[in-house]
């Protein structure tokens, strides 16, 4: 039987006017709550997939190992991806894939915990299955994406002890589980399609974070290519209208998952 779950790893704070792109501050400031520094809270909506004797987990989010400048940059909630899994009844062991949409802070934090005397790998069983482009950018980036990826410990720790597959494009890792690169938001930003034949899912990751960038000219201010970021959400769109699938909102704090019926822009594309 295959199943999926959606799965909380908290939220944490963010510059609203960045995460809004080139969308006017008229537009959106009263749609959206703000705190006195102008973030947006956004949540860290994971997706685990439960596929057979496969435990797939989608992002890791942002994880406990923050400086201190991070954490009021951020102000990130406690690490709640654990406690997520044990809701599940699951635990650390049990997950066998993760599947990293891109490799930003937010998304790969969790990829290692810090223990109070040392770090380890969150899921040290788990066989992760990365973008080759965004392995490559992200330990090695260039000046436009050093910040992004400023956090060298957990992909070292993870390139060490770690069971990692590089993918060159598109990969499908369990019948009807199928990973492809779109770029836009990062170098290497992958979606992931999910197919039950009955259901149909695609988890766009940071390509459609929240229901503000549903709209394809709505893009964030990360983003690296705002073409390929639109050239990703016609993809995803087509994709959702010819399974009259559901598209799953990894940063929206008021729903998780949208109909591709309920979505005011799908004809717009």
């Amino acid at each position: 039987m295959k199943q999926i779950f959606p799965v909380s790893a908290g939220y944490y704070w963010s510059d609203c006017g960045a995460f809004m792109g080139v969308l006017p501050y008229p537009l959106w400031h009263t749609k959206t709550i703000l705190d006195q520094r102008q973030r947006r809270q956004l949540n860290l909506n994971l997706l685990l997939i439960q596929s057979g004797k496969r435990n797939i987990l989608i992002d890791t989010g942002i994880g406990n190992r923050l400086s201190d400048k991070q954490r009021d940059i951020y102000q990130p909630s406690e690490f709640l991806l654990p406690f997520s899994l044990t809701e599940l009844g699951l635990k650390d062991r049990d997950i066998t894939d993760v599947i990293m949409t891109h490799l930003h802070f937010d998304h790969a934090g969790g990829i290692i915990t810090n223990f109070g005397t040392y770090d380890a790998l969150t899921f040290p069983k788990a066989h992760y299955w990365i973008q080759k482009a965004e392995w490559e950018i992200a330990k090695n980036p260039d000046e436009l994406n050093r910040s992004a990826y400023n956090f060298e410990q957990q992909l070292a720790l993870l390139e060490k002890q770690g069971n990692i597959t590089l993918i060159d494009g598109e990969a499908e890792i369990e019948p009807g589980i199928l990973l492809t690169l779109v770029s836009g938001h990062t170098i290497g930003s992958q979606i992931v399609t999910i197919d039950f034949g009955t259901d149909y899912y695609i988890y766009a990751g940071d390509i459609i974070p929240t229901l503000f960038h549903t709209s394809l000219a709505i893009t964030s201010a990360y983003d690296v290519s705002r073409i390929q970021t639109v050239t990703a959400k016609k993809l995803i769109y087509d994709r959702l209208k010819e399974h009259n699938g559901t598209l799953i909102l990894n940063h929206d704090t008021t729903q998780w998952q949208i109909p591709y019926s309920e979505l005011e822009h799908k004809d717009k594309n």
